[in-house]
């Protein structure tokens, strides 16, 4: 581990872990996320009793707790000390010759399937709606691709998926980041992103509520953050690019997908859509301001007069180019704020 424990909290850290149940709640947590009522059905143990192991893994460290709506979700803290001793005390448990171990592995999986089987009827039931905008621009593979190529092809560290939707983005670019983490308002989709998650094993992945406005994720923490098709939807896009703008670390990259200015009116009232796409000087100008250098454009033009039916018969040929903006956070404006800081630090300190 490369930061050490205080000998008081590694007593308190041990004593959260030797206790059967409790051992069984991290072997859980350490390959995937569950909420209480996940974990009651998976050990067969009651609510209190549970919430109160749930209370002492937390108070120790090992688990972080994160709240989604009316519901708390769990899941093995990797990142602090105390959650790397976690993981190792999880890999040194024989499994195989661990019944107890094997049968909450079995429930688990069971239980991961019926996640999975609700979220599928959702995607099920709004296939249509989206399959409908899919046909009114250029082929998903194309966008997918110019994303990957936007992004570079390096490994990061830390990716943000904001407004994440169904997770295919963090299901796409699997292998080119150590840590990513998707955020979305919608309880259904963080359902459904979870469980496609779950099935692809990405266990280096996670899926959070929350407003891509106001971010719970502290300044310069990523060095990638991707907005797929999510500025049409906002009242103020503007402020969305600020929130990506902060949490990106110096030398960190922001590749926003949406689409070029239209006329399709209809997507207002069908679709939800607040702003009818977006002209190039407009999002320039909101980069510069959030501090960002804008890199390149990227549009996808769709062949003309390729036919195809539209929405509710409304039009008849692809009409949308999705634009793709690629913005890099310079370390001088890291440098300039990390310096400005430091000045209020001293101001504050003086006072």
């Amino acid at each position: 581990m490369s930061n050490p424990i205080d000998s008081g909290a590694l007593v308190t850290l041990l004593k959260a872990a030797a206790e059967p149940t409790r051992l069984r709640i991290l072997q859980l947590l350490a390959h995937g996320e569950f909420n209480v009522k996940d974990l009651t059905r998976i050990l067969g143990q009651s609510q209190p009793r549970i919430s109160r192991h749930l209370k002492l893994l937390a108070e120790a460290g090992l688990i972080e707790r994160v709240r989604e709506g009316s519901w708390a979700y769990f899941h093995l803290a990797e990142r602090s000390p105390a959650g790397q001793l976690g993981r190792l005390l999880v890999d040194a448990i024989e499994q195989r010759s661990d019944g107890l171990a094997a049968r909450d592995a079995g429930r688990a999986v069971a239980l991961k399937r019926e996640r999975e089987e609700v979220a599928q009827q959702f995607f099920l039931a709004h296939a249509a709606e989206w399959d409908s905008i899919r046909s009114l621009h250029v082929e998903e593979a194309q966008v997918e691709v110019a994303v990957q190529r936007a992004l570079g092809g390096r490994p990061h560290p830390f990716l943000v998926d904001l407004g994440t939707g169904t997770g295919r983005m963090l299901e796409m670019l699997a292998g080119t980041y150590d840590r990513a983490l998707g955020i979305d308002a919608s309880h259904a989709m963080l359902a459904y992103a979870r469980a496609k998650l779950d099935r692809a094993r990405l266990a280096n992945t996670q899926v959070r509520q929350g407003d891509i406005c106001n971010l719970n994720i502290d300044d310069g923490a990523a060095d990638a953050v991707i907005m797929h098709q999510v500025l049409h939807f906002l009242a103020t896009p503007s402020r969305a690019i600020e929130e990506a703008a902060r949490i990106l670390a110096p030398g960190g990259r922001l590749v926003l997908v949406d689409f070029a200015p239209h006329e399709l009116d209809f997507l207002r009232d069908d679709f939800a859509h607040v702003r009818l796409g977006f002209a190039k000087a407009e999002i320039a100008a909101w980069l510069e301001t959030a501090g960002l250098d804008l890199v390149s454009v990227e549009e996808l033009v769709p062949p003309a007069g390729e036919a195809e039916p539209g929405p509710s018969g409304r039009e008849s040929a692809k009409k949308l180019t999705v634009s793709i903006w690629i913005a890099d956070r310079s370390a001088r404006i890291g440098h300039r704020r990390g310096e400005a800081r430091a000045v209020t630090a001293e101001v504050e300190d003086a006072l």
